[in-house]
């Protein structure tokens, strides 16, 4: 090949031997075989390895504004009846809602320890518009403001028990079982609230809040607000002779839907947890620290405007929980701790907002190039390792049999 080429040649990493100085034995035969199996499993292997997707968690300060947070909640008391409770949000912006009733259902339930369900309403129960009456009905509100309701025949008239409830409830006054109300004892109210004390109560559904500090509540009563005051008109819960008390079971509660299995490592840290006390007057709190979080599947990504089509955007959370008696005095577990006197019975959750925002965002677990790197890397290690040990088999055998012919 001329000069060019022996240059070449004096370059040539890759020594080559003559056919008839190679010697074939039935020991390198073997190790050529497991050679191959070998390269073949690690290849399979690396092979899986790429296509495997991993999750790689990211922490970033959350930038969204102006979004609504959603919450999802399944909570039974076994020991107050539907008709009693009341679900209220408020939050630091100074919005309230009061008496939730959309999106929201609850069941009524059976006697402890039975428990079942009976029926399935809306929060409002008091669905009567008095279409049977005379269509020139006007029902007195007994010196109260007659509620606003878009859907009466009638304006400035109660023409329901629930319509002077309402009336009593927006000016603070206490409404008991609605004695001398000509409403109320045309619907034999007094006579129903008797008849369902012993009647537990399921509230599920969905709400959606301000995300904002705030805090949404279960507890006894009509609400209302006087002098920045949240008040609520408890006389029905302390007067009824059953002695109603606040033990619940949380069966779920979250905020926006569920992440896929693959990133959710655990339950909601509050889903199937229930907490107990005999005492009527009697307060639970949990404090919600809540997390925005994103899962990204393989593909999608994350832009200025939000995250991208196929994106589960949802939230986490952490808690910590409190519980006391409203009769104040020495708590029964710590006898270093006083609790303050008063309040209102029931079930408060309070949320805070982090800052923060974890991006769960799914990847391979590695490139093509590494792919192709480790192929490589496993057949060289291999027969590399294979040549070692052929090597090795093969002095030892020509050792051997110099010995024996010695």
């Amino acid at each position: 090949m001329g000069r060019g080429g022996s240059r070449l040649t004096r370059l040539d990493a890759f020594t080559k031997t003559v056919e008839d100085a190679r010697v074939r034995t039935t020991s390198g035969g073997i190790v050529t075989i497991m050679s191959i199996v070998v390269v073949l499993v690690l290849v399979i292997s690396e092979f899986n390895d790429y296509r495997r997707i991993i999750i790689r968690p990211e922490l970033v300060v959350d930038k969204t504004r102006g979004e609504q947070l959603p919450i999802n909640l399944n909570i039974t008391f076994p020991h107050i009846p539907c008709e009693l409770l009341t679900l209220d949000v408020m939050d630091i912006s100074g919005e309230q809602q009061s008496s939730i009733t959309h999106g929201i259902s609850l069941t009524r339930l059976t006697p402890y320890p039975a428990s079942q369900p009976l029926s399935t309403t809306s929060l409002n129960l008091h669905e009567d518009t008095a279409s049977h009456l005379d269509p020139t009905y006007c029902g007195n509100c007994f010196g109260a403001p007659a509620p606003e309701r878009p859907d009466s025949p009638r304006t400035g008239c109660c023409q329901t028990c629930e319509d002077v409830r309402e009336a009593y409830a927006s000016i603070g006054w206490a409404f008991g079982k609605g004695e001398g109300v000509e409403q109320c004892e045309r619907e034999h109210y007094a006579e129903r609230l008797d008849s369902i004390k012993d009647e537990g109560c399921n509230i599920a559904g969905h709400l959606s809040v301000n995300k904002v500090i705030g805090n949404f509540h279960i507890a006894p009563g009509k609400s209302f607000s006087t002098s920045q005051m949240h008040v609520h008109d408890l006389n029905q819960y302390f007067a009824s002779s059953k002695e109603h008390t606040f033990t619940h079971t949380i069966h779920s509660l979250s905020f926006g839907p569920e992440l896929p299995s693959t990133v959710r490592h655990q339950n909601n840290p509050l889903d199937g947890s229930t907490q107990e006390t005999s005492e009527r007057s009697f307060n639970f709190m949990y404090f919600v620290k809540v997390v925005s979080t994103s899962y990204l599947p393989l593909g999608v990504t994350e832009t200025n405007e939000g995250a991208g089509l196929g994106a589960v955007e949802t939230h986490q959370y952490s808690v910590t929980s409190h519980k006391r008696s409203l009769l104040g005095g020495q708590d029964s577990e710590h006898s270093t701790t006083l609790h303050a006197r008063g309040g209102i019975p029931g079930v408060f959750f309070s949320y805070d907002i982090s800052p923060m925002k974890v991006i769960n965002r799914e990847a391979r677990a590695k490139s093509f190039a590494g792919f192709l790197t480790g192929v490589c890397a496993v057949i060289g290690g291999t027969l590399t390792v294979a040549a070692a040990i052929d090597r090795g088999v093969y002095e030892g055998a020509l050792r051997v049999k110099k010995l024996h012919q010695g």
